[in-house]
């Protein structure tokens, strides 16, 4: 096949990829398939047809791939541009159109490059004047910050698009006629050999032109593209790897002198270093950016259902149809078809560095190798800004963005690459020099080979770019992704759910505890039906203040994001089809759930209840609690700094208490199992007595004899567990409170505190004697401890009932889709056993009689063995907190509860424990 009949192959191969975009567009917006509906893409492939035969007729022996290429780009841009913005979306067809028809009349004007370079001064200076006419003030105009554009009425223009190429053309002119001068370093300056100073001074020029461009018209954007370009070509033209040294010193020079004397300049630096802190201000666009970005994960939310293209309002970015269009294209494409575009940018770059292998002369080869430099340059640095890789600076997408003076620039730098490639020699003829042949004549095959080497650095340097780009794509939709979605702050994500209907959570025995109902504006509205039933596991989801309980922990499987039950789900998931989202069966039984919060009624504290066997979780309850269906004032209460309101706060999981006479079974577990002490081991029990210098004491200095250690657990003697924690030392203590648990971040399906022991070597005998009875009195580096959660207790207490074995604590019984098809179910899993059979058998024993003969008689339930032990901590301000660890039925034990009072009068843990028990047995027909 001739080049032409490739390139038309290749243009009906891509005519597909903009068809369809525009197709899917229609279909999203409600609109049927026709003609009309799809007369845009048509008509663009139309035009590029026109182009083709221009191309055919004009340029024969141009490059095929190029103007396919750049059909892709530019159906892409415009299918974008017609999505986010339609306003615009005719101008930009209109631009695109002009665009053609100026490669067209490019590639009819321009027939030989070569011609060009008698004209080289002049066409800088050209290109100097236009790059500096927005400093005139008749015409010039700031936009956004920065003075670019030329005003003609209502008509904008920016100049610099066009000097862009004009610059081009004379560096490649003068690289042309003096590389072998810049070849040479006749200069020696210390060690270092360099260049006259003559030959030096375009280098110079171009690095001042490009720190007045910032200074004074503010575009980053512009002057790096400028600068980048140039020691390219420099570096193309001579080989010299001293030329890039000094390039980048200058530029390492300038952008520190920048930084430090213009505001715009460190503006965008602190902008990039931390966007979330300046959200509400200059960094508003980088932040929305980041999270459409975010919620495009690998295939997508699907084409015209993302949110980065919509009113700011609603999650969208300002402005996103020009210089944000790319993180619309990644929310809607996803990951794959982010990166596949960037990918066309690649295969663009290297049909251009292949033209300029290609090239008769040097003036050709140096022309498409800056040209394409700019292409390239213009993506990886809008890309890279957007993304957050480089500062953001403000510059188009080639062919993709909206904007008229860079769509014509970028068609006339094809129309330029396009006569590159026709004036191109062909495999297996030699390069033709524009100056001197050679030293020794004849032709110049050196001079190809050498060039040749040169462009594959610069083709590799080019793919270590688009490189990059994908792998910081890679990392923030995959692996960062979900800390920006999980963001209060994050307007785009909550906004896109509001449209998504989420799936129900409900308790295990069907009490729908939070549900989605459709509004009239075509949204979903949480409503939390149930009241305060389980409010603080449930928590809330909301647009304006987020996620938090199982809404936030199962967040994307209440939107259908994970946990699939079937291929279909697999498949709409990937598609980007939305569908009801999956409901949630909670471990949580509503009337044990009911019980605990009855129970709890008027005070402070938790009460944790789960099955010992398995870790569901059956209830639990934190007071003061609240309504769920009215969180959102509680929340704004909260913001405003108008209450001082704690019912939002989950004492169950997230308060660490002293846990008091209740850590007295971890120590009786230490003493059972090393063999330490007995049950029946006596003690002397005086209601004070000094342990490592400093007194210990039981409650109201009550002095108990001589006892033995089961009547110190049941009467709950604080001088026998003294004694025994000196027994034990404070490193056995510490670690059979880590095989509880403590110290030890346990995952859990809400926020878990971590329960604390202090380091063992830093604890006295006075502080281990009182961490045997459950108080923390220690001051050093380590936590004093024990500290302990009311879940951390539970879980305490379960491995006892469950043989030693410590279960792994867990909420959600069950995930269904919209169809009832169950896509999970929870497996028990073993955390580590605690202690074994024997000593757990031994324990309960012991903690029969804490209810039938001693502190916990308010637990026993008529009928039922009931195994337990009581806490006070004494707070210090006169009032305790009361505790309370219980299991039942003693000998095979299903339920086990854990309850912390806050000042709670002498056995009120035990009676609220009472309470749940009973209900617990009775839903579980162990009563």
């Amino acid at each position: 096949m001739t080049r032409r009949n490739i390139e038309l192959l290749l243009l009906v191969i891509a005519s597909p990829i903009v068809i369809v975009l525009f197709a899917m567009m229609v279909v999203t917006g409600g609109q049927e398939l026709s003609v009309n509906t799809l007369g845009v893409p048509l008509g663009i492939f139309a035009a590029f047809i026109v182009a083709h035969l221009a191309v055919r007729w004009l340029a024969p022996a141009a490059d095929p791939a190029l103007l396919p290429i750049t059909f892709a780009l530019s159906g892409i841009g415009i299918a974008f541009v017609t999505r986010i913005s339609p306003d615009h979306a005719v101008g930009q067809v209109v631009w695109l159109f002009i665009g053609v028809a100026l490669l067209v009349v490019t590639l009819a004007l321009v027939r030989n490059l070569d011609k060009l370079a008698g004209f080289k001064y002049t066409l800088v200076i050209v290109g100097i004047l236009l790059l500096l006419s927005p400093m005139i003030p008749v015409i010039g105009t700031e936009i956004s910050g920065a003075r670019l554009w030329l005003r003609f009425g209502s008509f904008t223009f920016q100049p610099g698009e066009i000097a862009k190429i004009l610059i081009v053309f004379f560096i490649a002119a003068y690289l042309a006629a003096n590389r072998e001068m810049l070849s040479v370093f006749t200069q020696k300056v210390g060690p270092v050999h360099l260049p006259s100073l003559p030959t030096l001074l375009p280098l110079i020029i171009m690095w001042a032109l490009a720190f007045v461009v910032v200074v004074l018209e503010k575009d980053l954007g512009l002057a790096l593209v400028l600068f980048s370009v140039f020691v390219i070509m420099l570096y193309v033209a001579t080989g010299k790897k001293m030329y890039l040294v000094v390039s980048i010193g200058l530029a390492a020079i300038a952008a520190v002198a920048l930084y430090g004397i213009m505001g715009h300049v460190r503006t965008r630096v602190e902008i990039w270093l931390d966007p979330f802190a300046y959200a509400q201000e200059g960094g508003f666009q980088l932040v929305q950016s980041l999270f459409s970005i975010a919620d495009g994960d690998l295939f997508g939310t699907g084409i015209g259902r993302g949110m980065g293209g919509g009113p700011v309002s609603a999650g969208g970015i300002p402005v996103a149809e020009s210089d944000f269009i790319f993180p619309v294209i990644a929310e809607e494409a996803g990951l794959m078809g982010a990166a596949g575009m960037l990918l066309l940018y690649l295969c663009f770059a290297i049909r251009g560095i292949v033209t300029a292998a290609r090239a008769k002369s040097d003036v050709s080869s140096f022309t498409a190798v800056g040209l394409t430099s700019i292409i390239v340059l213009q993506a990886f640095i809008i890309v890279g800004g957007v993304t957050r890789l480089i500062p953001l600076t403000g510059i188009t997408l080639p062919f993709v963005s909206q904007g008229g003076s860079s769509l014509i620039a970028s068609f006339i730098i094809l129309a330029c690459l396009l006569r590159c490639g026709d004036e191109g020699t062909g495999v297996g003829e030699e390069m033709r020099q524009t100056g001197a042949i050679g030293a020794h004549g004849g032709d110049a095959v050196l001079g190809r080979v050498a060039l040749g080497k040169r462009l594959t650095g610069t083709m590799i340097i080019f793919s270590a770019l688009f490189a990059v780009l994908v792998a910081n794509l890679t990392y923030l939709m995959v692996f960062k992704a979900p800390e920006y979605q999980a963001m209060p702050s994050n307007n785009h994500t909550i906004a896109r759910q509001a449209k998504m209907e989420r799936g129900t959570i409900s308790t295990v025995d069907g009490v729908v505890l939070a549900q989605s109902v459709l509004q009239d504006d075509g949204g979903y509205r949480r409503e939390y039906p149930a009241g305060d039933l389980a409010a603080h596991v449930v928590g809330y989801s909301s647009q304006k203040f987020g996620t938090a309980g199982i809404e936030a922990a199962y967040n994307d499987t209440l939107r259908g994001e994970q946990n699939f039950a079937s291929f279909t789900d697999v498949v709409n998931s990937l598609a980007g089809i939305q569908t009801k989202g999956n409901d949630v069966t909670l471990t949580i039984d509503s009337k044990i759930q009911r019980a605990a919060q009855e129970a709890l009624a008027g005070k402070v504290g938790a009460i944790v209840a789960m099955n010992p066997e398995t870790g569901a979780v059956y209830a639990l309850a934190s007071s003061p609690t609240y309504d769920a269906s009215d969180y959102e004032a509680l929340l704004t209460a909260a913001a405003d700094n108008s209450t001082d309101s704690s019912e939002l706060y989950n004492r169950a999981t997230q308060a660490l208490y002293a846990p008091g006479s209740t850590f007295k079974t971890v120590t009786l577990a230490a003493a059972l199992q090393d063999g330490i002490a007995k049950a029946d081991s006596v003690y002397d029990s005086p209601g004070e007595m000094d342990i490592g210098n400093a007194p210990v004491t039981n409650v109201k200095k009550r002095s108990y004899g001589k006892i033995t250690l089961a009547q110190a657990m049941w009467y709950s003697s604080n001088t026998v567990f003294g004694q025994v924690g000196v027994q034990l030392g404070s490193d056995l203590l510490v670690n059979m409170a880590c095989s509880f648990g403590f110290n030890e971040q346990i995952d859990f399906d809400l926020p878990l505190a971590m329960s604390l022991m202090p380091n063992p070597d830093e604890m006295t005998e006075w502080e281990t004697a009182w961490a045997a009875c459950g108080e923390p009195v220690g001051e050093h580096e380590s936590p004093a401890g024990p500290q302990a959660t009311v879940m951390q207790m539970c879980m305490a207490g379960s491995a006892i009932a469950n043989e030693g074995a410590l279960m792994k604590p867990y909420l959600v019984d069950g995930i269904y889709n919209a169809n009832g098809e169950r896509g999970f179910t929870p497996i028990p899993m073993k955390l580590k056993q605690a202690i074994d059979k024997k000593t757990a058998e031994e324990e309960i024993e012991v903690m029969k009689g804490v209810v039938t003969e001693g502190t916990g008689s308010r637990a026993a339930i008529d009928g039922v063995s009931v195994a337990g032990k009581t806490g006070t901590h004494e707070r210090g301000d006169g009032d305790d907190d009361s505790w309370f660890v219980g299991l039942a039925p003693a000998d095979d034990p299903k339920v086990v509860v854990a309850v912390a009072i806050e000042r709670g009068e002498s056995g009120a843990g035990a009676s609220a424990a009472h309470d749940v028990m009973k209900t617990a047995l009775e839903v579980t027909g162990a009563l």
